[in-house]
């Protein structure tokens, strides 16, 4: 009787666990994906920004870190220009990125949290930047679309 349950028990927590996996395989972020629009939301005030202009960004997510770049096209905008990176994890929806390389110091080592879906060939994310340092404080939803090899 108690192998029974014993047995069971294995069984089901091997079935839980196959299951995460497929929740999991059905949120394949890895690939590059470009940034076609972004959302912020700061103390109330919502700015949409297409990026379907001179400025591009693109984030490359690997199976364990992701970077990110963004320029502009246009060769007189020497300014408009960002870049970083670090590790992630991803359990169902949940995506957290740990910021090691930014321009900007105060950025670095922070967490960001976000949730994350896709649909199709668009992976949406949204989620807090917050910085105490750089005061930053916000919502952010980013929409990319994949880039085809």
């Amino acid at each position: 009787m108690r192998i029974n349950y014993l047995l069971a028990f294995v069984t089901l927590s091997v079935l839980s666990c196959s299951n995460e996996k497929q929740k999991n395989a059905s949120l394949n972020l890895e690939g590059s994906w470009q940034l076609i629009s972004a959302t912020t939301i700061e103390k109330g005030k919502t700015q949409v920004t297409n990026y379907d202009g001179d400025v591009k960004m693109i984030k490359i997510i690997n199976g364990s870190h992701f970077a990110f770049l963004r320029h502009s096209s246009n060769p007189k905008d020497t300014t408009n220009f960002d870049a970083g990176g670090g590790t992630y994890t991803l359990s169902n929806a949940d995506y957290t990125e740990h910021l090691d390389f930014y321009k900007d110091k105060k950025w670095e080592g922070k967490t960001f949290n976000f949730k994350v879906a896709l649909d199709k060939d668009t992976l949406i994310q949204k989620g807090v930047e917050k910085v105490v340092e750089a005061n930053i404080d916000r919502v952010i939803i980013e929409k990319y679309l994949k880039i085809k090899p």
